[in-house]
This record gives structure tokens, C-alpha cells and sequence, in this order.
């Protein structure tokens, strides 16, 4: 049995029913294995894959809250230190109900590579908890964001971890938690990143991950002999990922045809018009089929299918897994030929192996996405100079971080072989970088 295959049936063996963890680790070690088999020998000595899908820490908790009734509820929550060897913990919060030890181990482990391609000293960490922020008052959230920062806080600080937000983690909910930390430690530090612009925050941080999706997308096609202007795209998702890609889509000069929710999604075939989207989306809160209210023209279908609509690029923005082998294979033969991903592992593997059989041009969400926590890490350098940075200063940042990571991926890819396979490239771009720190720093 290979070393990789020894770790792999290891991390399932250890890692009882956290489905997505095994998903994430098979897949990074998959497309590492020409650079592992070639140092097989070196890695085996120092445990090096044992210690690279094993979290350095996973702290988990419960979070005790009283609801506008009066009603005590109670929560779960955790944080996953996955790897801290090129510099502090970095990665979001997640308020979902879905959230649980599996996911956001997945999203960790992903997260230390993602963290590795943007050339930043910033290692790989995520967390979060079951809470549903949706339906709650303004003091229902507050009440729990401030409980679980009376716990959290002493795993965090800026040279040791820094959160930042994700699903459910919005404005507010960073807000909530950087009061509460700076008021329990009497400390104001960039420990929390995507704060308010009054107290820190970086400007483009809201935009970062559907801009830099967008920067790389750009660059990807221009390096084979393709361009953005004049696509048809597809877009799942109405968070803020999706909005500000479609937004740079749609500067670019694509047209996005479609975008979704959890409930549904709606197609226009002459263009989102995204200032309807931003606000059923950002102001009033609202579902993705209200957007047919303001846009008769427009159709709302319920449930899933957005990916059947015929395109020549397709964003998947929304969660992990949501586009399959059959979603896969109707945007290919409806003629797409591009595919990048602004969420986490949103193209199940089957899905990846067959854009990357069909030589479909595909980013994954390592490399894809990594604007978001980019944008993150370059706000924490702003908290430490005490300096803040215009829009077009941080955007000029971010989009010389995204072309850099294709030229990391396209690069690693070509040394190995396997030219074009931007899966490959990235996971090798960001191994080479940790483990060479690992390396470097012992066992540790």
C-alpha cells in the first residue's frame, strides 16, 4: 500500500463519519501523490502526512444563550487550529446548522493550502457553530456572539489566531464579537478580520472573494487563448461571494444569466440585474425569487437545476458539494468550457474529475477563493501599521494576489507533468510551501 493510501485509510479509521474531511484529504492527497511517492522516504521518517491531516488543535464548547422569550438555548461550537507552521491560524466563523467537527475540519485542512497560495504568513484554521443566525433579532444575535466569545477568546489574539467571518458571519455578527473581546481582554487588535470601517476594517473585504474569483477566472482564460467579454455565466449562490463576483463579471464584460438559493433559482436571459439582487440580499433579507417580482421577465424555479442552463463559464458560490457528476457533464455538453469555484469544495469529486478528464478549464477553491482571506490578511497588516489603505490600493493587491496564484498553479502543474490540471497545480503549490516550514521547523 502507498503512503498515501496508508493516511488516507488512516484518517477514515480515526475520523469516524466526517464524510467531507475524508472528501478533502483524498482528494489533496490524490493530486499530491507524484510529489509524495517521489519523496516517499524523506516524509515517511518524519511522520510528515500523519502530521499534515491531523489538526494541531480542535477546541470545542458549548455556548449558552437566552433567546427573546426568555428561553435559555444552548449551542455548540468549536475552533479547529489546523496547521500554524507559515504563521497564525487563519480562517472564518460559521454560523450554520449544518456546521459540525467534520466540515469544519475539511475546511481547515483546506484552508492551511489555501492559506499557503497567497504568499501571505498566515496558516490554515476554521470554525464556527450550529447556530442559525437566520430569523433571529439584532439581541438574540448579540447575546450569543458575546457567550461565545467569553470561551473563544482565550484561543485567539493576533499572533496566534485570527477568525474572520463566513456563512451566517456577517458585519454584525463581527461586530458583536470584537466588542466582546476587546471589552473581556482590554486589548484593541486585529484579531478579528471583515470589521466595520470605522474600528478597522479593510476596505474591498466585502468584495474580496467574488473580485479575486473573478481576477483568477480572468486570468485563466487569458492564458489559453481565451477572454471574459462577451460569456454567458452561470453564478449559484446570492451571498456576498456570489453578488461580487457577478458584480466584476458583469465589469468585465460578461453577462450573468442566473443566480440561486437554498430555495431556488432564478434565470434572466438578458442579465441580473444586480442592484434588484443586492437589495432583496443585503437590505431587506430577503429569498431569491423575489427577484421575479421586480423582473417579470425573469423565471424563478424552486429546487435545483441551475446548472442545466446552458453557459459558456459557471460559478459555483454557494456551499460544499452542490454541484454533482451529472450537473458536471450538462454544463459540458451545453457547452461550458470554464469552471472556477468560489466556495469550499463545492464540486463533489466526481464532478472534479470529470472537468478535469473533459480538460475543461477548472479552478478549484483553494486557489479560486482565496481572495476573501487575502483581503483578510492584508487588513491584519493594516491593524498592525495603523494604517488604512484606499479601495484602490487593496484591490490593486488582490488582483496581483490572484494572478500570482495561477502562476504558482500553472507553474507546479507544468514541473510535474500534468500541465493545464489546475487541481493538481494548486494543492502542489500549497503543499510545497507548508512542508518545506514543516520541514524546516522539526518535529513539532
Amino acid at each position: 500500500m502507498s503512503y498515501v493510501d496508508e493516511i488516507y485509510a488512516r484518517v477514515v479509521e480515526q475520523n469516524p463519519g466526517e464524510n467531507e474531511f475524508h472528501q478533502a484529504v483524498k482528494e489533496v492527497l490524490d493530486s499530491l501523490k507524484l510529489v509524495i511517492d517521489a519523496n516517499e522516504e524523506k516524509y515517511r521518517k518524519v511522520a510528515l502526512l500523519e502530521r499534515l491531516v491531523e489538526p494541531e488543535r480542535v477546541i470545542s464548547f458549548r455556548v449558552p444563550w437566552v433567546d427573546d422569550n426568555g428561553q435559555v438555548q444552548v449551542n455548540k461550537a468549536y475552533r479547529v487550529q489546523f496547521n500554524s507552521a507559515i504563521g497564525p491560524y487563519k480562517g472564518g466563523l460559521r454560523f450554520h446548522p449544518s456546521v459540525n467537527q467534520g466540515i469544519l475540519k475539511f475546511l481547515g485542512f483546506e484552508q492551511t493550502f489555501k492559506n499557503s497560495l497567497t504568499g501571505l504568513p498566515i496558516g490554515g484554521g476554521k470554525g464556527g457553530s450550529n447556530f442559525d443566525p437566520k430569523g433571529k433579532s439584532d439581541r438574540e444575535v448579540m447575546a450569543f456572539c458575546q457567550s461565545l466569545m467569553t470561551e473563544l477568546y482565550k484561543y485567539i489574539g493576533k499572533d496566534q489566531d485570527v477568525p474572520a467571518g463566513d456563512i451566517g458571519v456577517g458585519a454584525r455578527e463581527i461586530g458583536y464579537l470584537y466588542g466582546e473581546y476587546k471589552r473581556i481582554t482590554g486589548l484593541y487588535e486585529g484579531v478579528l478580520t471583515g470589521k466595520g470601517l470605522t474600528y478597522g476594517g479593510s476596505l474591498i473585504r466585502t468584495q474580496a472573494t467574488g473580485y479575486g474569483l473573478v481576477y483568477i477566472l480572468d486570468e485563466m482564460l487569458k492564458n489559453n487563448g481565451k477572454e471574459l467579454s462577451g460569456k454567458t455565466v452561470l453564478v449559484s449562490g446570492s451571498g456576498n461571494v456570489a453578488i461580487y463576483a457577478v458584480e466584476k463579471v458583469h465589469e468585465l464584460g460578461g453577462k450573468v444569466v442566473a443566480m440561486s438559493d437554498s430555495n431556488g433559482y432564478i434565470y434572466d436571459k438578458d442579465g441580473i440585474k444586480l442592484d434588484i439582487v443586492k437589495d432583496i440580499k443585503e437590505v431587506r433579507r430577503g429569498r431569491i425569487k423575489e427577484y421575479v417580482d421586480a423582473v417579470p421577465t425573469a423565471v424563478y424555479t424552486e429546487g435545483k437545476g441551475i446548472w442545466t442552463i446552458p453557459c459558456d463559464i459557471a460559478l459555483p458560490c454557494a456551499t460544499q458539494n452542490e454541484l454533482n457528476l451529472d450537473d458536471a457533464k450538462a454544463l459540458f455538453e451545453n457547452g461550458c468550457f470554464a469552471v472556477a469555484e468560489g466556495a469550499n469544495m463545492p464540486s463533489t469529486r466526481e464532478a472534479t474529475d470529470f472537468f478535469v478528464e473533459k480538460k475543461m478549464l477548472f479552478m478549484p477553491g483553494k486557489a479560486a477563493n482565496a481572495g476573501g482571506v487575502a483581503t483578510s490578511a492584508l487588513e491584519q497588516s493594516q491593524n498592525s501599521q495603523r494604517l488604512s489603505w484606499t479601495a484602490e490600493e487593496v484591490d490593486a493587491k488582490l488582483k496581483g494576489i490572484m494572478v500570482n496564484i495561477f502562476a504558482k498553479a500553472d507553474d507546479a502543474a507544468k514541473r510535474y507533468g500534468v500541465a493545464g490540471n489546475y487541481v493538481a497545480g494548486a494543492n502542489i503549490a500549497g503543499f510545497e510551501k507548508v512542508v518545506e516550514a514543516m520541514m524546516a521547523q522539526g518535529v513539532v
